[in-house]
């Protein structure tokens, strides 16, 4: 056996849950004509949408071949297992570009980030922001917690069993009235606290003595990366508290460079996140639903990127010092 030079992890899937690019239209569009969306071919990081190499390939004279390889392979995988289509989401822009070239469908998005300024304190960040949202921040950040509640990090041997109790009772409620349908399990959450306790950051609600809401996060070596949150009682501005402010609060304390607060959410820019293009590439099989698709690219990319130019001149910050820079 000869050495490997490259590999795509993919797996079948069934739907489209936690995968953060939405195709459901598509497959719901391809059934209404009579054909079969799923199983489809996936390659991404589970339920996880960080962006992040997807064509692994060895450095050297060999990565051009392998990468070709690679691209060509997830195409005919899908048309000779009769499947609808490969999708390899959240890769990096060149890796983007470079499927394009290979005949995929190039599809964009945004996320939200916010970004460390080598900030000492969250005052400091405040400090960055035009007068208005900084007290607005300062406001929201008090009556989230006007009510007794107490917010704490938990991490490592701190994520026991009764712990992941609580927050998985929060992610179903909170789950099932906005999404329908959760789609991690109980257990789920025990295996990961078992495997990675040291790269999980649980951002916990107490009031009255009792777990009351939380916020799941994933750290990477400069990076926050948040998750899902669920809460069993509502209180103002808590959702902001414990999934915005405490991860800034978070990464300036830790030095680290970025908090990944994930797809959608407007409501983000005015707490100092800004918007990132994220990128997707699809094949195809089926030549009428590949030009249907790709014409909706083609208008959907563009609505992106003069979305993203709209979203990033309102940002929160003071214009003198974006002036300065």
């Amino acid at each position: 056996m000869g050495d490997l030079v490259g590999a795509a992890p993919c797996y079948l899937k069934s739907h489209s849950r936690g995968e953060y690019v939405f195709d459901q239209g598509w497959a719901e569009a391809f059934e209404h004509a009579g054909g079969n969306y799923y199983p489809k071919l996936q390659v991404a990081a589970p339920f996880t949408p960080v962006t992040g190499p997807r064509l692994l390939v060895k450095p050297g004279p060999s990565a051009g071949p392998a990468r070709a390889a690679l691209a060509q392979g997830l195409a005919e995988m899908t048309t000779r297992n009769r499947l609808s289509s490969a999708h390899v989401t959240f890769l990096p822009e060149p890796e983007w570009r470079y499927l394009g070239e290979q005949g995929f469908l190039l599809r964009t998005d945004q996320q939200f980030h916010w970004h460390n300024d080598a900030y000492s304190t969250f005052d400091d960040f405040l400090a960055a922001l035009s007068s208005r949202k900084r007290k607005a921040i300062r406001r929201e950040r008090k009556e989230a917690l006007a009510a007794g509640i107490e917010v704490q990090w938990l991490t490592g041997s701190d994520l026991t069993e009764s712990v992941w109790d609580a927050f998985f009772a929060f992610y179903i409620d909170t789950g099932s009235r906005k999404w329908g349908r959760p789609y991690l399990t109980r257990e789920f959450f025990s295996r990961v606290g078992e495997t990675m306790a040291d790269r999980i950051l649980l951002v916990m609600a107490r009031r009255n003595g009792r777990w009351i809401a939380g916020a799941i996060n994933f750290l990477g070596r400069d990076t926050i990366y948040g998750r899902n949150w669920g809460a069993l009682e509502h209180h103002p501005f808590l959702h902001f508290e414990l999934c915005y402010y405490q991860a800034i609060d978070y990464a300036i304390q830790y030095k680290l460079k970025t908090v990944e607060a994930g797809a959608q959410g407007e409501h983000k820019l005015a707490r100092g996140y800004l918007p990132v293009t994220t990128y997707s590439a699809h094949y195809i099989a089926n030549p009428g639903l590949r030009r249907a698709i790709d014409d909706y690219l083609r208008r959907e990319r563009a609505y992106v990127e003069a979305a993203g130019e709209e979203l990033a001149a309102a940002a929160p910050f003071r214009k003198d010092l974006v002036e300065q820079e």
